[in-house]
């Protein structure tokens, strides 16, 4: 019974610091999207954050810097995205794939000599005085490093800046009815850049996490489809902070237990258990491309259409 609990608590913990990076790129998608704009390109953000915040950290022999570095390339493409899809009105599909295939191929190039190398310096856990000495509690919440800590209080204080704030009343405005955020005097593409610059940051914050702390070192392809999985969560947490905190942890934990499941010599086919968190991705994606079910869980009226602001007589 005891070996029963323990393994439960591993896998709940492991499903926290494997859903963390997740949960970073799904509220940097969710900021994006609340704006209007679909992003695609989360997964070549969060490839180029992993390998810029290990670069950075190789040659600085700093975490911090190597994090900060990966937060500005993230939303360097952010930016990129921004000018194609808001400024060019580019299709926004064709934009976020495009960069995807962009980050995961310079990312391919420009860390051939990286692998291998060991990171100089990572986040270690840091355990909580007193609290990480509780029972069950401590272990499962109060004994991660501090980014796990971070993303705990991101969560919440985004749901209260989009739902609980006037600069969220104006984000959820530009992305349901930009012409009538316009005339209320909002500045729809200032906030249109801002958010996707944020939600490049972010994108590049998980990625740094990857290769920082949850698997520190750099391997070709390593942030594995999280990127598109980040952004199935978004449908699933019906572009809430708080639900993507849920769907982020839900998937962690799928990922967390099929490592678990086989270190215990399962004769289940590995390459099944590797593919369960993607199954359902497919699924999420599928259902939400419906447009039925994109009105019926909520979805930003005006997501995916460019905003060409109307001469005034």
């Amino acid at each position: 019974m005891q070996d029963t609990l323990i393994l439960i608590l591993l896998i709940l913990a492991g499903a926290i610091r494997a859903g963390t990076p997740l949960l970073f790129a799904t509220l940097g998608e969710i900021f994006a999207e609340r704006a209007g704009v679909l992003n695609l390109g989360v997964e070549g953000m969060m490839i180029m954050g992993a390998l810029s915040g290990f670069m950075v950290t190789v040659r600085t022999g700093n975490a911090w810097t190597g994090l900060l570095a990966a937060i500005l390339v993230g939303g360097s493409i952010g930016l990129i995205h921004a000018v194609l899809s808001i400024t060019l009105r580019a299709n926004q599909v064709v934009s976020g794939l495009a960069l995807t295939i962009f980050g995961t191929g310079l990312s391919s190039f420009l860390g051939q000599k990286l692998v291998g190398v060991p990171a100089p310096d990572t986040f270690r856990v840091v355990r909580i005085p007193v609290l990480g000495e509780l029972p069950v509690l401590g272990p499962l919440v109060f004994q991660h490093d501090i980014l796990v800590y971070l993303s705990f209080l991101l969560a919440p204080l985004a749901w209260f800046l989009m739902f609980k704030t006037r600069p969220g009343l104006h984000l959820r405005a530009v992305g349901e009815s930009p012409a009538t955020a316009d005339a209320m005097g909002v500045s729809v593409v200032g906030l249109r850049y801002l958010y996707v610059f944020l939600g490049g940051m972010l994108a590049g914050l998980g990625g740094a996490y990857i290769s920082l702390a949850l698997t520190p070192g750099w391997a070709d392809g390593m942030t594995a489809g999280r990127g598109w999985i980040a952004i199935a969560l978004v449908i699933f947490a019906t572009w809430s902070p708080a639900r993507a905190m849920v769907g982020a942890y839900l998937f962690g934990g799928v990922e967390a237990a099929q490592f678990r499941i086989q270190g215990t010599g399962t004769q289940v086919p590995s390459f099944f258990l590797n593919m369960t968190p993607y199954i359902f991705t497919i699924i999420v994606l599928v259902i939400a491309t419906q447009e039925t079910v994109r009105r019926r869980i909520g979805a930003p009226a005006a997501l995916g259409l460019p905003y060409e602001r109307e001469e005034r007589g």
